[in-house]
C-alpha cells in the first residue's frame, strides 16, 4: 500500500528551501569576504594611488560588496543548473541573508553606532551595489534554467538519437537472421533431395537388366530335332 503523503509535507518543503536560500546566502558572504579581503590587500596601493575619491570610493565599495556583486550571481547560476529555483525569491532572499549576517558583524563590531552614524556617499553606493547584486542573481538564476532545460533537451536528442540507431541495428539483425535461416533452409533440402535419387533409379537400373536378360535368352539359337 503506497503511503498518503503528509499533511506536514508542504511545510518541509518550504523550510528546506528556505535554509538553502540562507544557506546561500552565507556561502556567498565567506567566499566573497574572503576574496574581498585578498584582493584589498593586493589592490590597496593602486587604489589610494587613484587622484580623486569619486574613482576611489566607487573602487573600494565594489571590492567590499564583492560577495553580491560577484559570488552571489555565480552561485546561484551553478545552482539553477542542478535545482530548479524561483527566480526573486532565491535572488532576494540569499541578499537579504548575506546582508543581515554583514548588519550583524557590524553590530557586534561596532554597536548601535552602525546603524545611526556613517551615512554618506558609500553607503548609498553600498545600497545600489545590493540592489545591483540582487538584479544579476535574478538573471544569472534565468540563464541557469535556460541551460539547464537547453541541456537537458540535447541530452533528450542523443537519447531519441541512439534509440532510433538501436532500433535500425536490430532490424538489421533481425534480416540478417532471416537470410541465414533461409540459406540453412535451403542447405538442408538439397542434401535430402540428393540422398532421394538413388533409390528413385534403382527400380530402372534392375529393368534395363531384366530387359536385357529377357533378350538374351530370347536371342539363344533352337536346336533342331534329331
Amino acid at each position: 500500500m503506497s503511503s498518503k503523503p503528509s499533511a506536514l509535507e508542504p511545510l518541509r518543503v518550504r523550510v528546506r528551501r528556505f535554509q538553502f536560500i540562507v544557506g546561500l546566502g552565507f556561502l556567498s558572504l565567506v567566499v566573497g569576504a574572503m576574496l574581498s579581503v585578498s584582493l584589498v590587500l593586493r589592490l590597496h596601493a593602486r587604489v589610494s594611488a587613484l587622484p580623486s575619491d569619486f574613482l576611489r570610493i566607487p573602487v573600494a565599495v565594489a571590492l567590499e560588496d564583492l560577495w553580491v556583486l560577484a559570488v552571489l550571481p555565480t552561485l546561484c547560476y551553478g545552482a539553477a543548473r542542478i535545482v530548479a529555483l524561483r527566480t526573486w525569491t532565491t535572488a532576494v532572499g540569499a541578499a537579504l541573508s548575506g546582508g543581515v549576517f554583514v548588519l550583524a558583524l557590524n553590530f557586534v563590531r561596532d554597536g548601535m553606532e552602525s546603524f545611526t552614524t556613517g551615512w554618506t556617499v558609500a553607503s548609498a553606493l553600498r545600497g545600489l551595489a545590493f540592489v545591483g547584486g540582487i538584479l544579476l542573481s535574478a538573471r544569472a538564476i534565468r540563464a541557469g534554467r535556460a541551460a539547464a532545460e537547453k541541456g537537458s533537451a540535447e541530452a533528450e536528442a542523443k537519447a531519441v538519437a541512439r534509440k532510433s540507431e538501436y532500433d535500425e541495428f536490430l532490424k538489421a539483425a533481425e534480416a540478417g537472421g532471416a537470410r541465414l535461416e533461409q540459406r540453412e533452409g535451403g542447405a538442408a533440402e538439397a542434401p535430402a533431395a540428393s540422398g532421394n535419387a538413388p533409390a528413385a533409379t534403382a527400380p530402372t537400373g534392375e529393368a534395363s537388366s531384366a530387359g536385357e536378360a529377357t533378350t538374351s535368352s530370347g536371342d539363344v539359337p533352337k536346336t533342331p530335332a534329331a
